[in-house]
């Protein structure tokens, strides 16, 4: 019995000597419990892998979204930002090319008279088709006064018809109308024939939206395309204010006279700034 166990001993080291030889020499091709053995350990290995890897990926996947939403969040307050300083810059730059053009305005007037000119700001336009007004910003605290001419830097606008110690109204040209015994007619002339034509604004037509010119001197005739400012002949409206330009000229009544249709300078639909006139006082010029 004891030597059939030393046989068996040997036979056992011999075969564990001889697979270990087999196993550390180098082998091309495995043996078929080798790969039996690879493969069904990589199957395995598939099986726990792929739902590790889904786990993975998905909580891999909710922490980008959770990125990405920030991003979002970030590109939307961005966006809004910008938008709104776009807004301001292109009300600032509306509003400093209407300044600069009240001011290139002014200092061609004061070369040609010596007028005052103080900008206004229109808060409310009346839609009474009886009584349309124009509310501006300033008042009798500001030196307005009554009658006081109003314009744009296009063309006449209206007088003031009302003042209030911190606003005031402006009657617009548009309710000009001959019969009224409040409206104030305006003496027009040619620009350029101030000598020779002469004429009064009477009247607005609402559907046309034309002024109406009558009684100019017969010594000239208006052509289209023609300037008309205020004549300065009535103290109420001083001299060289732009009413408009002729659109057509017909004889008047008798054929003594011509009448004119005139397209108004200023935009009464799109007031937003104006700028009232003040003219000196006789006081104010004798000293």
């Amino acid at each position: 019995m004891r030597n059939r166990r030393i046989i068996v001993l040997m036979i056992v080291v011999v075969l564990f000597v001889a697979v270990m030889g087999f196993s550390i020499g180098e082998r091309k091709k495995l043996t078929w419990p080798e790969n039996f053995i690879m493969d069904a350990s990589g199957a395995v290995q598939q099986w726990f892998y792929k739902p590790a890897g889904y786990i993975a990926g998905f909580f891999e996947d909710l922490a980008n979204l959770r990125g990405i939403y920030e991003e979002n969040e970030e590109l939307r307050k961005t966006a809004a930002a910008y938008a709104r300083d776009k807004s301001k810059f292109n009300l600032m730059e509306e509003k400093i090319e209407q300044l600069q053009k009240a001011l290139d305005f002014t200092k061609r007037q004061e070369k040609m008279n010596d007028y005052e000119y103080m900008i206004a700001h229109v808060i409310a336009v009346s839609n009474d088709p009886y009584n349309q007004t124009i509310r501006i910003d300033l008042g009798s605290k500001d030196g307005i006064k009554l009658n006081m001419v109003v314009v744009t830097t296009e063309g006449l606008v209206g007088l003031v018809n009302r003042v209030d110690p911190l606003y005031s109204n402006v009657m617009p040209l548009t309710e000009l109308d001959e019969k009224s015994p409040d409206t104030k007619l305006i003496a027009a002339t040619v620009l350029g024939h101030e000598k020779d034509a002469f004429g009064i604004i009477d009247g607005y037509n609402p559907e046309t939206g034309m002024l109406s010119m009558s009684r100019i001197s017969e010594s000239y005739r208006p052509v289209k395309g023609d300037t008309i400012i205020t004549s300065g002949l009535v103290n109420v409206f001083p001299q060289g204010m732009v009413i408009g330009t002729v659109e057509s000229a017909q004889v008047g009544d008798f054929g003594l006279t011509y009448t004119a249709t005139i397209k108004p300078a200023a935009d009464f639909e799109h007031l937003t700034e104006v700028l009232v006139v003040k003219v000196p006082d006789i006081e104010e010029l004798a000293q």
